[in-house]
Protein backbone atom coordinates (compact mmCIF):
# COMPACT_ATOMS: atom_id res chain seq x y z
CA UNK A 1 0.00 0.00 0.00
CA UNK A 2 0.96 3.53 -0.38
CA UNK A 3 1.32 4.40 3.08
CA UNK A 4 2.65 7.90 2.16
CA UNK A 5 -0.73 8.77 0.20
CA UNK A 6 -2.51 7.42 2.63
CA UNK A 7 -1.60 9.53 5.30
CA UNK A 8 -1.96 12.37 3.49
CA UNK A 9 -5.63 11.25 2.91
CA UNK A 10 -5.92 11.09 6.09
CA UNK A 11 -4.37 14.31 6.95
CA UNK A 12 -7.01 16.35 4.44
CA UNK A 13 -10.12 14.31 6.29
CA UNK A 14 -9.33 15.14 9.42
CA UNK A 15 -8.76 18.61 9.08
CA UNK A 16 -11.86 18.85 7.09
CA UNK A 17 -13.52 16.91 9.97
CA UNK A 18 -12.33 19.03 12.70
CA UNK A 19 -14.78 21.82 11.06
CA UNK A 20 -18.07 19.91 12.25
CA UNK A 21 -17.02 20.80 15.59
CA UNK A 22 -17.67 24.34 14.91
CA UNK A 23 -21.56 24.10 14.55
CA UNK A 24 -22.46 22.71 17.82
CA UNK A 25 -19.83 25.22 19.35
CA UNK A 26 -21.62 28.04 18.09
CA UNK A 27 -25.10 26.43 19.44
CA UNK A 28 -23.50 26.41 22.76
CA UNK A 29 -22.49 29.83 22.90
CA UNK A 30 -26.39 30.96 21.62
CA UNK A 31 -27.39 28.75 24.61
CA UNK A 32 -24.58 29.52 26.92
CA UNK A 33 -25.09 25.81 27.77
CA UNK A 34 -21.21 25.29 28.85
CA UNK A 35 -20.19 23.02 25.62
CA UNK A 36 -18.32 25.65 23.61
CA UNK A 37 -15.17 24.76 25.88
CA UNK A 38 -15.30 20.62 24.42
CA UNK A 39 -16.09 21.80 21.12
CA UNK A 40 -13.15 23.55 20.51
CA UNK A 41 -10.62 21.59 22.67
CA UNK A 42 -12.63 18.58 20.35
CA UNK A 43 -12.18 21.11 17.06
CA UNK A 44 -8.21 21.38 18.11
CA UNK A 45 -7.57 17.93 18.26
CA UNK A 46 -8.64 16.74 15.08
CA UNK A 47 -7.35 19.64 13.42
CA UNK A 48 -4.20 19.32 15.01
CA UNK A 49 -3.79 15.56 14.05
CA UNK A 50 -5.34 16.14 10.37
CA UNK A 51 -2.38 19.22 10.46
CA UNK A 52 0.60 16.91 11.50
CA UNK A 53 -0.39 14.17 9.23
CA UNK A 54 -0.12 16.81 6.03
CA UNK A 55 3.00 17.99 6.97
CA UNK A 56 4.14 14.56 8.02
CA UNK A 57 4.30 14.22 4.18
CA UNK A 58 6.86 17.07 2.54
CA UNK A 59 6.23 16.24 -1.03
CA UNK A 60 2.44 15.97 -1.74
CA UNK A 61 1.54 12.76 -3.55
CA UNK A 62 -0.03 12.82 -7.14
CA UNK A 63 -0.66 8.53 -7.70
CA UNK A 64 -4.16 7.72 -7.84
CA UNK A 65 -5.62 5.41 -5.01
CA UNK A 66 -5.95 1.63 -5.33
CA UNK A 67 -9.21 0.06 -4.42
CA UNK A 68 -6.57 -1.56 -1.37
CA UNK A 69 -6.26 1.81 -0.29
CA UNK A 70 -9.73 3.06 -0.80
CA UNK A 71 -10.48 -0.22 1.75
CA UNK A 72 -8.06 0.66 3.93
CA UNK A 73 -8.50 4.15 4.31
CA UNK A 74 -12.75 3.96 4.27
CA UNK A 75 -12.12 1.21 7.34
CA UNK A 76 -9.70 3.22 9.55
CA UNK A 77 -11.19 6.79 8.56
CA UNK A 78 -14.42 5.50 10.20
CA UNK A 79 -12.87 4.32 13.45
CA UNK A 80 -10.59 8.26 13.66
CA UNK A 81 -14.02 9.21 13.08
CA UNK A 82 -15.54 7.13 15.87
CA UNK A 83 -12.23 8.25 18.24
CA UNK A 84 -12.14 11.82 17.53
CA UNK A 85 -16.01 12.47 17.69
CA UNK A 86 -16.08 11.39 20.88
CA UNK A 87 -13.75 13.45 22.08
CA UNK A 88 -16.29 16.85 23.16
CA UNK A 89 -18.35 13.97 24.42
CA UNK A 90 -15.79 12.94 27.03
CA UNK A 91 -14.22 16.63 27.67
CA UNK A 92 -18.43 17.40 28.92
CA UNK A 93 -18.20 18.02 32.74
CA UNK A 94 -22.09 17.92 32.80
CA UNK A 95 -23.00 15.36 32.12
CA UNK A 96 -20.14 13.22 33.15
CA UNK A 97 -19.30 10.84 29.91
CA UNK A 98 -16.52 8.01 30.31
CA UNK A 99 -14.56 7.33 27.06
CA UNK A 100 -16.54 4.23 26.35
CA UNK A 101 -19.77 5.27 26.62
CA UNK A 102 -18.14 8.34 24.22
CA UNK A 103 -17.09 6.03 22.10
CA UNK A 104 -20.45 4.19 21.65
CA UNK A 105 -22.37 7.13 21.04
CA UNK A 106 -20.17 8.48 18.87
CA UNK A 107 -20.13 5.40 16.85
CA UNK A 108 -23.96 5.04 17.10
CA UNK A 109 -24.16 8.34 15.55
CA UNK A 110 -21.68 8.23 12.52
CA UNK A 111 -22.81 4.81 11.43
CA UNK A 112 -26.78 6.28 12.25
CA UNK A 113 -27.83 3.28 14.11
CA UNK A 114 -29.49 5.14 17.16
CA UNK A 115 -28.34 3.64 20.37
CA UNK A 116 -27.63 5.34 22.78
CA UNK A 117 -26.13 5.40 26.27
CA UNK A 118 -27.56 8.54 27.72
CA UNK A 119 -31.02 8.91 29.29
CA UNK A 120 -32.66 12.26 30.56
CA UNK A 121 -32.17 13.99 27.08
CA UNK A 122 -34.80 16.94 27.67
CA UNK A 123 -32.41 17.83 30.53
CA UNK A 124 -29.06 17.90 28.53
CA UNK A 125 -27.24 20.76 27.06
CA UNK A 126 -28.50 21.77 23.68
CA UNK A 127 -25.03 21.65 22.07
CA UNK A 128 -24.51 18.31 23.08
CA UNK A 129 -28.16 17.20 21.44
CA UNK A 130 -27.49 19.33 18.56
CA UNK A 131 -24.09 17.44 18.08
CA UNK A 132 -25.42 13.80 18.19
CA UNK A 133 -28.18 14.83 15.33
CA UNK A 134 -25.52 16.11 13.40
CA UNK A 135 -23.03 13.02 13.81
CA UNK A 136 -26.32 11.34 12.26
CA UNK A 137 -26.46 13.56 9.50
CA UNK A 138 -22.77 13.51 8.46
CA UNK A 139 -22.87 9.28 8.24
CA UNK A 140 -26.12 8.83 7.15
CA UNK A 141 -24.34 9.71 3.08
CA UNK A 142 -20.94 9.11 4.47
CA UNK A 143 -18.71 11.70 5.30
CA UNK A 144 -16.30 9.77 2.81
CA UNK A 145 -18.13 10.41 0.37
CA UNK A 146 -18.61 14.36 0.80
CA UNK A 147 -14.47 14.51 0.78
CA UNK A 148 -14.44 12.04 -2.42
CA UNK A 149 -15.64 15.74 -3.95
CA UNK A 150 -12.62 17.89 -2.50
CA UNK A 151 -10.18 14.87 -3.14
CA UNK A 152 -9.61 15.39 -6.99
CA UNK A 153 -8.62 19.13 -6.53
CA UNK A 154 -5.95 17.48 -3.76
CA UNK A 155 -4.28 15.45 -6.83
CA UNK A 156 -5.85 12.52 -5.14
CA UNK A 157 -8.40 10.12 -7.17
CA UNK A 158 -11.62 9.50 -5.19
CA UNK A 159 -13.56 6.33 -7.11
CA UNK A 160 -12.13 3.88 -4.68
CA UNK A 161 -13.44 5.95 -1.77
CA UNK A 162 -16.76 5.89 -3.46
CA UNK A 163 -16.55 2.27 -4.61
CA UNK A 164 -15.81 1.36 -0.80
CA UNK A 165 -18.10 3.80 1.08
CA UNK A 166 -21.24 3.52 -0.84
CA UNK A 167 -23.96 1.17 0.66
CA UNK A 168 -25.44 -1.91 -1.91
CA UNK A 169 -24.53 -4.43 -4.02
CA UNK A 170 -24.20 -1.83 -7.30
CA UNK A 171 -21.36 -0.21 -6.08
CA UNK A 172 -20.24 0.24 -9.69
CA UNK A 173 -22.55 2.11 -10.78
CA UNK A 174 -22.03 6.00 -11.24
CA UNK A 175 -24.88 9.24 -11.49
CA UNK A 176 -22.65 10.89 -13.44
CA UNK A 177 -19.31 10.40 -15.38
CA UNK A 178 -17.27 11.94 -12.82
CA UNK A 179 -17.26 10.88 -9.57
CA UNK A 180 -16.43 14.48 -8.05
CA UNK A 181 -19.69 14.93 -9.96
CA UNK A 182 -21.08 12.27 -8.74
CA UNK A 183 -20.88 13.20 -5.01
CA UNK A 184 -21.74 16.59 -5.52
CA UNK A 185 -24.71 15.50 -6.77
CA UNK A 186 -25.46 12.57 -3.62
CA UNK A 187 -25.29 15.70 -1.28
CA UNK A 188 -27.07 18.24 -3.29
CA UNK A 189 -30.11 15.51 -3.17
CA UNK A 190 -29.06 15.11 0.82
CA UNK A 191 -29.27 19.19 1.65
CA UNK A 192 -32.13 19.50 -0.14
CA UNK A 193 -34.18 17.25 1.82
CA UNK A 194 -32.49 17.86 5.13
CA UNK A 195 -34.14 21.24 4.76
CA UNK A 196 -37.60 20.25 3.11
CA UNK A 197 -37.88 17.81 5.95
CA UNK A 198 -37.18 20.64 8.33
CA UNK A 199 -39.34 22.91 7.39
CA UNK A 200 -42.39 20.11 7.23
CA UNK A 201 -41.44 19.56 10.79
CA UNK A 202 -41.34 23.10 11.69
CA UNK A 203 -45.08 23.83 10.10
CA UNK A 204 -46.51 20.81 11.94
CA UNK A 205 -45.71 22.44 14.99
CA UNK A 206 -42.55 21.16 16.18
CA UNK A 207 -39.68 24.23 17.60
CA UNK A 208 -36.79 24.82 15.30
CA UNK A 209 -34.07 23.33 16.94
CA UNK A 210 -36.22 20.12 17.39
CA UNK A 211 -37.26 20.17 13.84
CA UNK A 212 -33.51 20.55 12.77
CA UNK A 213 -32.33 17.96 15.09
CA UNK A 214 -35.09 15.60 13.74
CA UNK A 215 -34.67 16.00 10.38
CA UNK A 216 -31.17 15.25 10.51
CA UNK A 217 -31.68 11.88 12.06
CA UNK A 218 -35.35 11.11 10.03
CA UNK A 219 -33.02 11.44 6.24
CA UNK A 220 -29.85 9.81 8.10
CA UNK A 221 -32.46 7.56 9.00
CA UNK A 222 -30.73 7.24 12.24
CA UNK A 223 -33.39 7.41 15.16
CA UNK A 224 -31.48 9.78 17.44
CA UNK A 225 -33.92 12.42 19.38
CA UNK A 226 -33.48 15.01 21.30
CA UNK A 227 -36.50 14.00 23.69
CA UNK A 228 -36.47 10.66 25.93
CA UNK A 229 -39.93 9.92 24.24
CA UNK A 230 -38.57 10.71 21.03
CA UNK A 231 -41.40 11.30 18.36
CA UNK A 232 -43.95 10.22 21.08
CA UNK A 233 -42.72 13.09 22.95
CA UNK A 234 -44.79 15.69 19.74
CA UNK A 235 -47.75 12.99 20.23
CA UNK A 236 -48.75 14.45 16.41
CA UNK A 237 -50.02 12.53 13.85
CA UNK A 238 -49.04 14.49 11.53
CA UNK A 239 -45.46 14.83 12.70
CA UNK A 240 -45.92 11.07 12.66
CA UNK A 241 -46.89 11.09 9.46
CA UNK A 242 -44.21 13.93 7.86
CA UNK A 243 -41.66 11.47 9.19
CA UNK A 244 -42.76 8.16 7.72
CA UNK A 245 -43.06 9.91 4.60
CA UNK A 246 -39.14 11.26 4.62
CA UNK A 247 -37.76 7.92 5.84
CA UNK A 248 -39.67 6.15 2.92
CA UNK A 249 -37.80 8.52 0.43
CA UNK A 250 -34.73 8.25 2.78
CA UNK A 251 -34.86 4.56 2.20
CA UNK A 252 -34.96 4.66 -1.66
CA UNK A 253 -31.98 4.45 -3.50
CA UNK A 254 -30.41 7.83 -3.96
CA UNK A 255 -29.97 7.19 -7.49
CA UNK A 256 -33.83 7.03 -7.86
CA UNK A 257 -34.02 10.70 -6.85
CA UNK A 258 -31.67 11.59 -8.77
CA UNK A 259 -32.94 10.53 -12.54
CA UNK A 260 -36.52 11.88 -10.78
CA UNK A 261 -34.98 15.63 -11.00
CA UNK A 262 -33.33 15.02 -14.38
CA UNK A 263 -36.17 13.55 -15.67
CA UNK A 264 -38.65 15.39 -14.05
CA UNK A 265 -41.05 12.54 -13.77
CA UNK A 266 -42.03 10.26 -10.67
CA UNK A 267 -41.69 7.60 -12.65
CA UNK A 268 -38.30 6.59 -12.43
CA UNK A 269 -40.26 5.63 -8.45
CA UNK A 270 -43.03 3.31 -9.85
CA UNK A 271 -40.95 1.49 -12.08
CA UNK A 272 -38.31 0.54 -10.43
CA UNK A 273 -38.42 -3.35 -9.10
CA UNK A 274 -36.94 -2.98 -5.54
CA UNK A 275 -39.16 0.32 -4.87
CA UNK A 276 -42.50 -1.73 -5.28
CA UNK A 277 -40.89 -4.50 -3.49
CA UNK A 278 -39.71 -2.45 -0.56
CA UNK A 279 -43.86 -0.57 0.18
CA UNK A 280 -45.16 -4.13 -0.66
CA UNK A 281 -43.08 -5.81 2.19
CA UNK A 282 -44.06 -2.47 4.69
CA UNK A 283 -48.06 -2.54 3.86
CA UNK A 284 -47.62 -6.20 4.48
CA UNK A 285 -45.85 -5.89 7.95
CA UNK A 286 -47.91 -2.50 8.61
CA UNK A 287 -51.29 -4.45 8.19
CA UNK A 288 -50.66 -7.55 10.15
CA UNK A 289 -49.09 -5.69 13.14
CA UNK A 290 -51.92 -3.09 13.11
CA UNK A 291 -54.62 -6.25 13.40
CA UNK A 292 -52.68 -8.32 16.08
CA UNK A 293 -52.31 -5.03 17.84
CA UNK A 294 -56.32 -4.40 17.81
CA UNK A 295 -57.19 -8.18 18.20
CA UNK A 296 -54.64 -7.92 21.54
CA UNK A 297 -56.92 -5.13 23.26
CA UNK A 298 -53.16 -3.30 23.43
CA UNK A 299 -55.06 -0.10 21.51
CA UNK A 300 -59.04 -0.29 21.77
CA UNK A 301 -59.51 1.84 18.16
CA UNK A 302 -58.04 0.27 15.00
CA UNK A 303 -57.47 3.55 13.95
CA UNK A 304 -54.76 3.66 16.78
CA UNK A 305 -53.63 0.02 15.93
CA UNK A 306 -53.02 1.50 12.46
CA UNK A 307 -51.36 4.46 12.94
CA UNK A 308 -48.78 2.94 15.93
CA UNK A 309 -48.16 -0.30 13.58
CA UNK A 310 -47.75 2.15 10.27
CA UNK A 311 -44.80 4.76 12.08
CA UNK A 312 -42.93 1.81 14.18
CA UNK A 313 -43.30 -0.95 10.80
CA UNK A 314 -41.47 2.05 8.72
CA UNK A 315 -39.02 3.11 11.35
CA UNK A 316 -38.01 -0.42 12.63
CA UNK A 317 -37.77 -1.63 9.00
CA UNK A 318 -35.82 1.22 7.35
CA UNK A 319 -33.41 0.95 10.72
CA UNK A 320 -34.46 4.76 11.61
CA UNK A 321 -35.37 3.59 15.47
CA UNK A 322 -37.63 6.47 15.94
CA UNK A 323 -40.12 5.45 18.54
CA UNK A 324 -44.23 6.55 18.80
CA UNK A 325 -44.97 4.28 21.18
CA UNK A 326 -43.40 1.75 23.41
CA UNK A 327 -43.32 -1.23 21.15
CA UNK A 328 -41.50 -3.45 23.46
CA UNK A 329 -44.41 -4.05 25.69
CA UNK A 330 -46.40 -4.80 22.52
CA UNK A 331 -46.73 -9.01 21.89
CA UNK A 332 -43.84 -11.00 21.30
CA UNK A 333 -44.83 -12.16 17.85
CA UNK A 334 -45.37 -8.80 16.78
CA UNK A 335 -42.04 -7.73 18.23
CA UNK A 336 -40.50 -10.75 16.56
CA UNK A 337 -42.24 -9.71 13.11
CA UNK A 338 -40.91 -6.11 12.99
CA UNK A 339 -37.27 -7.82 13.30
CA UNK A 340 -37.51 -9.23 10.42
CA UNK A 341 -38.57 -6.06 8.98
CA UNK A 342 -35.50 -4.80 10.25
CA UNK A 343 -32.86 -7.59 8.81
CA UNK A 344 -34.74 -6.86 5.48
CA UNK A 345 -33.75 -2.96 5.55
CA UNK A 346 -34.29 -0.30 3.38
CA UNK A 347 -33.32 0.07 -0.62
CA UNK A 348 -29.59 -0.41 -2.03
CA UNK A 349 -27.83 3.33 -2.17
CA UNK A 350 -29.90 4.34 0.48
CA UNK A 351 -29.28 5.40 4.29
CA UNK A 352 -31.09 2.84 5.55
CA UNK A 353 -29.77 -0.32 7.21
CA UNK A 354 -30.42 -3.77 7.05
CA UNK A 355 -29.63 -6.31 4.58
CA UNK A 356 -31.01 -4.44 1.83
CA UNK A 357 -34.19 -5.24 0.21
CA UNK A 358 -32.35 -6.19 -3.12
CA UNK A 359 -30.31 -8.73 -1.39
CA UNK A 360 -33.58 -10.29 0.31
CA UNK A 361 -35.30 -10.39 -2.85
CA UNK A 362 -32.37 -11.99 -4.89
CA UNK A 363 -32.04 -14.63 -2.05
CA UNK A 364 -36.12 -15.41 -2.68
CA UNK A 365 -35.51 -15.73 -6.21
CA UNK A 366 -32.59 -17.86 -6.13
CA UNK A 367 -34.19 -20.28 -3.55
CA UNK A 368 -37.19 -20.05 -5.90
CA UNK A 369 -34.69 -20.96 -9.00
CA UNK A 370 -33.19 -23.95 -7.12
CA UNK A 371 -36.79 -25.34 -6.46
CA UNK A 372 -37.65 -25.04 -10.02
CA UNK A 373 -34.32 -26.84 -10.57
CA UNK A 374 -34.88 -30.01 -8.56
CA UNK A 375 -38.58 -30.19 -9.72
CA UNK A 376 -37.50 -29.82 -13.34
CA UNK A 377 -33.84 -30.65 -14.04
CA UNK A 378 -33.36 -30.14 -17.53
CA UNK A 379 -34.84 -26.60 -17.45
CA UNK A 380 -32.88 -23.39 -17.69
CA UNK A 381 -33.90 -20.92 -15.19
CA UNK A 382 -32.71 -17.21 -15.23
CA UNK A 383 -33.04 -14.84 -12.40
CA UNK A 384 -34.47 -11.40 -13.26
CA UNK A 385 -35.17 -8.53 -11.17
CA UNK A 386 -37.97 -6.67 -12.82
CA UNK A 387 -37.26 -7.48 -16.83
CA UNK A 388 -33.59 -7.58 -16.22
CA UNK A 389 -31.63 -10.98 -16.08
CA UNK A 390 -28.92 -10.65 -13.03
CA UNK A 391 -25.84 -12.34 -13.56
CA UNK A 392 -24.11 -15.20 -12.09
CA UNK A 393 -21.20 -13.43 -10.48
CA UNK A 394 -23.82 -10.60 -8.98
CA UNK A 395 -26.14 -13.58 -7.24
CA UNK A 396 -22.69 -15.16 -5.82
CA UNK A 397 -22.08 -11.67 -3.96
CA UNK A 398 -25.16 -11.44 -2.74
CA UNK A 399 -25.10 -15.00 -1.82
CA UNK A 400 -21.40 -14.52 -0.04
CA UNK A 401 -22.63 -11.10 2.37
CA UNK A 402 -25.29 -13.08 3.00
CA UNK A 403 -23.24 -15.82 4.21
CA UNK A 404 -20.52 -13.63 5.69
CA UNK A 405 -23.79 -11.61 7.58
CA UNK A 406 -25.18 -14.74 9.26
CA UNK A 407 -21.30 -15.95 10.74
CA UNK A 408 -20.91 -12.11 11.74
CA UNK A 409 -24.14 -12.60 13.33
CA UNK A 410 -23.65 -15.55 14.91
CA UNK A 411 -19.35 -14.71 16.61
CA UNK A 412 -21.01 -11.23 17.55
CA UNK A 413 -23.83 -12.69 19.73
CA UNK A 414 -21.86 -15.38 21.25
CA UNK A 415 -19.46 -12.61 22.16
CA UNK A 416 -21.97 -10.30 23.80
CA UNK A 417 -23.55 -12.99 25.68
CA UNK A 418 -19.96 -14.00 26.95
CA UNK A 419 -20.28 -11.07 28.44
CA UNK A 420 -23.20 -11.71 30.89
CA UNK A 421 -26.22 -10.18 28.90
CA UNK A 422 -29.43 -12.50 28.64
CA UNK A 423 -30.05 -14.31 25.35
CA UNK A 424 -33.35 -11.77 24.64
CA UNK A 425 -31.28 -9.18 25.23
CA UNK A 426 -28.21 -9.94 23.30
CA UNK A 427 -29.80 -11.04 20.68
CA UNK A 428 -31.74 -7.87 20.01
CA UNK A 429 -28.78 -5.76 20.57
CA UNK A 430 -26.72 -7.61 17.88
CA UNK A 431 -29.52 -7.15 15.50
CA UNK A 432 -29.97 -3.36 16.76
CA UNK A 433 -26.41 -2.83 16.15
CA UNK A 434 -25.61 -4.93 12.55
CA UNK A 435 -28.78 -3.43 11.25
CA UNK A 436 -28.32 -0.28 12.22
CA UNK A 437 -31.68 0.05 14.15
CA UNK A 438 -30.88 1.40 17.59
CA UNK A 439 -33.42 0.40 19.66
CA UNK A 440 -33.87 -3.57 21.23
CA UNK A 441 -35.74 -5.48 23.66
CA UNK A 442 -35.09 -6.30 27.27
CA UNK A 443 -32.50 -4.20 29.02
CA UNK A 444 -31.63 -2.30 25.66
CA UNK A 445 -35.34 -1.56 25.07
CA UNK A 446 -34.44 2.15 25.68
CA UNK A 447 -30.90 2.69 26.08
CA UNK A 448 -27.45 0.49 26.39
CA UNK A 449 -26.59 2.26 29.55
CA UNK A 450 -27.19 -0.98 31.79
CA UNK A 451 -24.95 -2.93 29.47
CA UNK A 452 -21.36 -3.62 30.62
CA UNK A 453 -18.33 -1.93 28.61
CA UNK A 454 -16.99 -5.28 27.01
CA UNK A 455 -20.48 -4.98 25.39
CA UNK A 456 -20.06 -1.47 24.24
CA UNK A 457 -16.63 -2.40 22.54
CA UNK A 458 -18.38 -5.55 20.83
CA UNK A 459 -21.79 -3.52 20.00
CA UNK A 460 -19.51 -0.70 18.61
CA UNK A 461 -17.62 -2.98 16.26
CA UNK A 462 -21.35 -4.64 15.28
CA UNK A 463 -22.54 -1.35 14.32
CA UNK A 464 -19.22 -0.64 12.08
CA UNK A 465 -19.54 -3.74 10.55
CA UNK A 466 -23.47 -2.97 9.74
CA UNK A 467 -22.50 0.94 8.07
CA UNK A 468 -19.68 -0.55 5.90
CA UNK A 469 -21.15 -3.64 4.61
CA UNK A 470 -18.72 -6.17 6.75
CA UNK A 471 -16.56 -6.82 3.90
CA UNK A 472 -14.46 -3.78 4.03
CA UNK A 473 -13.69 -4.57 7.57
CA UNK A 474 -13.18 -8.19 6.79
CA UNK A 475 -10.96 -7.73 3.93
CA UNK A 476 -7.94 -5.60 6.27
CA UNK A 477 -8.34 -8.96 7.96
CA UNK A 478 -7.75 -10.87 6.11
CA UNK A 479 -4.15 -11.36 5.65
CA UNK A 480 -3.85 -11.50 1.77
CA UNK A 481 -4.06 -7.81 2.02
CA UNK A 482 -1.56 -7.43 4.03
CA UNK A 483 0.87 -9.51 1.57
CA UNK A 484 0.49 -7.52 -1.77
Amino acid sequence: MNYTLILHVFGVLLMAYSATMLPPMLVALYYNDGGAVPFLCGFAIAFGAGLIAWFSVLRRPRRELRAKDGFFIVVMFWTLLAIFGAMPLYLFTQPVISFTDAVFEAVSGLTTTGATVLTQLDDMPRSLLYYRQQLQWLGGMGIVVLAVAVLPMLGVGGMQLYKAETPGPMKDSKLTPRITETAKALWYLYVALTVICTLCYWWAGMGLFDAVGHSFSTIATGGLSTHDQSIGYFDSPLIEGICIFFMIISSFNFALHFAAIQNKTLRQYLIDAEVRVFLAVLLVIALVTALVLWLAGVYASPFDALRYAAFQTVAITTSTGFGAADFSVWPTVVISFLLVGSFIGGCAGSTAGGLKVIRVWLLVKLMSREIRRLIHPASVATTKIGNKPVSDRVIEAVSGYIGAYLIVFVVLLLAVLATGLDFITGFSAVIAALNNLGPGIGEVASHFQQVPNATKWILSLGMLLGRLEIFPILIILTPGFWRT
